[in-house]
């Protein structure tokens, strides 16, 4: 199991700067692993979470950070999961839940070629790892995807964190 916690998911949306770290020393993550294919978001009042600045303000709070890209769902399986939000008159940040679809293709194309075996590993001295995207539910996000195989395959406590 990760740490003696386990791990936790997070994303972007419905957090400033100030309250998503909070939340994160809250929850004790040590690591965060960033599993966007593109780590910017838009919106100035986002600005906080684009890359650098992310990093940035990691690293003053004493939080490892690391990109996996491999976990990323590919530009083609994000226009699959936009077509669908498209039909259904949801946006990117409303959305409740992925395509089925998608989570086909994207358990097929990413997360069986994935080895989540790294992310299974003990952080030494405990704490948490936390997967980071940008949507505000893990529902309607595929770090729950991820977070959901390690929790099958390698017993690893999940919590999800959300804005309060």
């Amino acid at each position: 199991m990760i740490g003696v916690d386990g791990m936790v998911t997070v994303g972007v949306y419905g957090f400033d700067a100030d309250s998503f770290l909070r939340r994160l020393r809250e929850a004790d993550v040590r690591l965060l692993t960033d599993v966007r294919q593109r780590r910017g978001v838009r919106g100035s009042e986002y600005a906080w979470a684009n890359s650098l600045r992310l990093q940035a303000a990691l690293a003053r709070a004493g939080i490892a950070y690391e990109h996996r890209l491999e976990l990323a769902p590919t530009t083609e399986l994000r226009r699959l999961q936009y077509a669908e939000d498209a039909r259904q008159g949801v946006g990117k940040r409303s959305r409740r839940e992925l395509a089925a679809g998608y989570v086909r293709r994207y358990t097929a194309e990413v997360l069986a070629r994935a080895d989540l075996a790294p992310l299974a590993a003990a952080l030494p001295g405990g704490g948490r790892v936390a997967l980071l995207c940008v949507e505000r539910d893990p529902e309607a996000c595929h770090r729950s995807l991820i977070a959901g195989r390690l929790a099958e395959e390698h017993r690893v406590a999940v919590e999800h964190l959300r804005p309060l």
